[in-house]
């Protein structure tokens, strides 16, 4: 009997920024939206479960959308109810997710507008395809 095996690979088609900072989420996403004329607007709750067998650990989850590309940003904390949402990357407190199209040069310009907030230690970007608990930022 032949075997066929199915090899699935998920396509990472968005860019993270991973942003290193003391200030509460609200806080941060009010600098970065006078900072960046952003609108970032709090949702609910990211519900990812990480643990198997427990309760669902929740982290706060901020959207914005250009209207003209439609591309996605969501502003994700790192720390959640009870643990990390990417263990390996402890030192970054939130993330900054761009699903969808945007150009190169105005990434640039976004992480060093967010890197001149001045309570901001460092913001940098991620390649997804690096992170091994990558399947966390799936939703």
């Amino acid at each position: 009997m032949n075997r066929k095996f199915l090899k699935f690979e998920i396509d990472f088609d968005f860019v993270l920024i991973a942003i290193t900072t003391s200030l509460k989420d609200y806080r941060i996403c009010y600098l970065i939206n006078k900072s960046l004329n952003f609108n970032f607007v709090r949702t609910n709750d990211l519900s990812v479960d990480i643990y198997q067998g427990a309760e669902p650990v929740l982290f706060s989850l901020f959207h914005y959308q250009w209207e003209t590309t439609e591309t996605d940003f969501y502003f994700i904390g790192n720390k959640g109810s009870d643990g990390y949402l990417v263990p390996e990357i402890r030192s970054a407190d939130y993330f900054i997710m761009i699903k969808n199209y945007i150009d190169d040069d105005d990434l640039d310009n976004l992480v060093s507008t967010i890197n001149k907030i001045p309570e901001v230690v460092a913001a940098v970007k991620i390649d997804p395809k690096k992170i091994k608990s990558r399947e966390n930022l799936l939703f």
